[in-house]
């Protein structure tokens, strides 16, 4: 092993529902070249379904190397490392479709991926799509992947970023009704994730974030008109941050914060329930295209922040509309490697 590869991460990249999108993009991701400039990738999963996506991607010049220790990897263009769960046959594989079987084998690729990067075997995890039905149609209770790295990591702070290069979002809360949401608005929650914020961005090499923080209801409650979240719990998390040095600004009206941080006056906006922040987090890097039926570009990548471990991911589902079709764009994909890569410390 040359002294550089040495200073390449390895990141585990789990291969996500087999019946989905996550075995092509993979595949497609560590065609390329580049990706191994930054990286010691491992693909977490099942070699006999990542070889069948090489077949029908046409990947033909890419071979599988099967593997259940870290340190074996050839990490090497033309070669994909696969650390082998063995858990899905290719006889029972079902593109576009949830089977209790499939959602299975994916839960397993992440509880895999933390257990090696909470052992120190791997530097940082960067996760494929799952569908949330088939994993609970398999037994496992949860609603999504920051719920398990929560519980497989015992962490009880945590919250989801999404990043599109300089446009940022990071929710109060996420994977619950919007009833419930508005009753998770709390000055304590909304504290700890601009705190988490300020030291995700650091990370990041932002030595000085500009925070936003959007508020919950229309105009920010307009004095109480419309709703006291914003002036009883949103204003005196903003008070309390700014009171630790932390650049804070809000509640700002939803309506104009994400203009505001497009525009270059933030770098992230902490939003405070899901659709607040993957709205404009999609609008911003999703191209879909009438003609061809397709998306032309699904960028954008997802960060867990206050996890003992590193995790990103793709910021987009399973796809089962084009999945085995061959058709699917890696470009999310590929943002999560570099940006677990620079997390993990590689800066090229």
């Amino acid at each position: 092993m040359t002294s550089t590869s040495k200073k390449r991460p390895i990141l585990g990249i789990t291969m996500g529902d087999p019946g989905g999108i996550g075995p092509e993009i993979a595949c497609k991701a560590l065609n390329e070249p580049e990706i191994y400039q930054v990286c010691r990738p491992l693909v977490i999963g099942d070699a006999e379904i990542m070889d069948n996506a090489l077949k029908f991607c046409g990947l033909t010049n890419l071979k599988i190397n099967v593997l259940h220790n870290p340190k074996l990897g050839k990490y090497a263009h033309g070669v994909i490392d696969v650390y082998d769960l063995a858990n899905m046959p290719l006889a029972d594989l079902k593109h576009k479709t949830v089977t209790p079987l499939q959602g299975k084998a994916s839960y397993e690729y992440v509880a895999k991926a933390i257990e090696l990067a909470l052992n120190k075997s791997i530097d940082g995890t960067v996760t494929g799509p799952i569908n949330k039905a088939a994993i609970n149609a398999a037994g496992f209770h949860y609603a999504g992947h920051t719920e398990i790295y929560a519980d497989h990591t015992k962490t009880k702070d945590n919250t989801m970023m999404l990043a599109d290069e300089n446009f940022r979002v990071a929710h109060v809360s996420t994977h619950v009704s919007l009833r419930e949401a508005c009753d998770r608005v709390k000055k304590e929650r909304v504290l700890r994730v601009i705190e988490l914020c300020q030291d995700g961005l650091k990370h990041m090499g932002i030595a000085h974030p500009r925070i936003a923080v959007a508020g919950l209801n229309p105009h920010c409650g307009e004095e109480g008109l419309f709703g006291n979240e914003d002036d009883n719990e949103i204003a005196p998390a903003v008070a309390a941050a700014k009171a630790k040095g932390i650049n804070a600004d809000g509640p700002i009206p939803a309506d104009t914060v994400f203009s505001k941080m497009k525009g270059g006056m933030y770098d992230v906006v902490v939003v405070q329930y899901h659709d607040q922040g993957h709205i404009p987090m999609k609008l911003q890097g999703f191209r879909y295209d009438e003609k061809s039926k397709t998306w032309g570009a699904m960028t954008g990548v997802n960060i867990t922040l206050g996890l003992p471990i590193i995790r990103t991911s793709v910021d987009h589902g399973t796809a089962f509309g084009k999945a085995g079709e061959g058709r699917a764009n890696p470009q999310s994909l590929l943002d999560a490697i570099h940006l677990a890569a620079k997390l993990a410390g590689y800066h090229g």
